[in-house]
């Protein structure tokens, strides 16, 4: 067994001291030999001898204490997270277009001060709150400072109604329709320095060249990803108002005759979409004004425009306006790498005073499109499913929009003017559109859904 350091020395230290009796010498002549020793032993070991200069190999004992190096005082680098497979949605409703009866509805919800459009659309706040990204067709024009806003046939909106919309949860609208120069270029201009003013989004009409040509952007922070989602629009047609000549940006148009609207050119939405794709956007919605008024599925113009869209495989996803009626859904061969193309052909009225006292009764439940767009880290953008909510109008019961299956199953409010038997009609047609869908399966949402991130950037089309 080993024995510690110590005790081995001490050891060596008696051997050498411990000699028998016999062989021991005289104590004068045992210290001359060790000195003796000591002397030889040391000129062995050193390579010194008098004038000879010092051996290069030789090194100098240190005169400093070693310097030490202090620890930077630079704070590191936080550690980027590692990216992750992100999954946010869209949500989107149909057209917003307040005729005089909810013009004047606001006007007594604001207290005779203004106007405010939120009462009558709170209900639906869970749903536009609960997307991560908010879209929706603006109809109509603003009415300018000093005009009285108005309705049918000659549109004015009031400006408040671009804030309240914000409030609610919305990012963006599409503002090219067949309304948008009711009351001129002058007015379809002003609506967009509002929407700007107030940070809500815009496409399908335009202030400049510049401003036609861009898309309208939204950027998403999700699983470390930065996600570009870019919107694009336009309208079959002005219902009969010429584009100024010197104006002709202020309203994308689709059809080759603008002041007869037919034949539907995709040509421009083409164009858009590939700009889109040029600056960045990694997702291409278009909010496409078309189709015929109060029919409840899509016509042969709307149908080649979107076949050709989804050729082009420049779009993801098209959110249709204008017939007044939902339309059903479909997902369509082609679209970007082929992975198809979703489309809502009509979302129907969101905020109107239309319903079979007018019209046709689908005209007073609109849909509240909700697509789930999934991003995986080492891959593209693509939307991976698309449900359907339907919103009806109580017209009589002070204009109030409602998640029309909370009234079915649900409590039903003490302002509510709709009979059991009306609700339930609105719902057995709206379910009869949807069964028409085609291409994929399209779930009927009865909750709204939770954001998964902050709310998205708004980015100007024009710096």
């Amino acid at each position: 067994m080993s024995q510690p350091p110590a005790r081995r020395r001490r050891r060596r230290a008696r051997s050498l001291t411990h000699v028998p009796p016999a062989a021991r010498l005289p104590m004068t002549l045992v210290l001359l030999l060790v000195l003796a020793g000591g002397v030889a032993a040391l000129a062995a070991l050193s390579p010194w001898r008098p004038g000879a200069e010092p051996s290069p190999t030789a090194t100098a004992a240190p005169t400093t204490p070693p310097v030490t190096e202090e620890p930077s005082e630079e704070p590191s680098e936080p550690a980027t997270p590692e990216a992750e497979d992100a999954v946010f949605t869209i949500g989107a409703v149909g057209d917003v277009l307040p005729h005089d009866t909810p013009i004047r509805t606001a006007r007594d919800d604001a207290g005779g001060s203004g106007y405010d459009f939120r009462p009558m659309l709170e209900a639906t706040r869970p749903w536009s709150e609960g997307v991560d990204l908010m879209l929706c067709n603006f109809e109509v024009p603003l009415s300018m400072p000093g005009e009285t806003p108005s309705g049918y046939p000659s549109f004015g909106a009031p400006s408040e109604l671009v804030g309240n919309l914000v409030d609610l949860g919305y990012e963006g609208c599409s503002t090219g329709t067949n309304h948008t120069l009711d009351r001129g270029a002058d007015n379809a201009m002003y609506t967009l320095d509002v929407f700007d003013e107030e940070g809500l989004g815009h496409a399908g009409s335009a202030r400049s060249q510049e401003e036609a040509d861009a898309p309208q952007l939204y950027v998403l922070e999700r699983g470390g990803q930065t996600i570009t989602v870019a919107q694009i629009g336009g309208t079959y047609g002005t219902n009969g108002i010429p584009i100024p000549a010197d104006t002709p940006w202020v309203v994308s148009a689709f059809s080759p005759d603008i002041m007869n609207p037919g034949d539907y050119d995709p040509s421009s939405l083409i164009a858009q979409a590939t700009a889109a794709r040029e600056a960045g956007a990694d997702l291409v919605v278009a909010t496409i004004h078309w189709g015929v008024e109060y029919q409840l599925a899509p016509n042969v113009e709307q149908e080649a425009m979107a076949q050709a869209l989804a050729e082009s495989g420049q779009i993801d996803l098209v959110v249709g306006t204008h017939p007044h009626v939902p339309q059903p859904y479909a997902l369509l061969d082609g679209g970007p790498d082929g992975s198809g193309m979703w489309v809502a052909w009509s979302l129907g009225n969101f905020i109107s005073n239309q319903d079979s006292n007018c019209c046709i009764g689908q005209t007073a439940t609109g849909l509240f499109m909700t697509a789930t767009v999934t991003k995986p880290v080492d891959g593209p953008a693509r939307v991976t499913d698309m449900g359907w909510t339907p919103i009806t109008v109580d017209r009589v019961g002070q204009q109030r929009a409602y998640p029309l299956l909370d009234l079915v199953d649900g409590e039903r409010p003490g302002i509510l003017q709709l009979s059991e038997g009306t609700l339930r009609q609105r719902l057995a047609e709206v379910e009869a559109i949807m069964a028409d869908s085609t291409g994929a399966e399209f779930p009927l949402l009865d909750t709204p859904s939770t954001p998964t991130g902050d709310r998205p950037e708004v980015l100007p089309r024009v710096d």
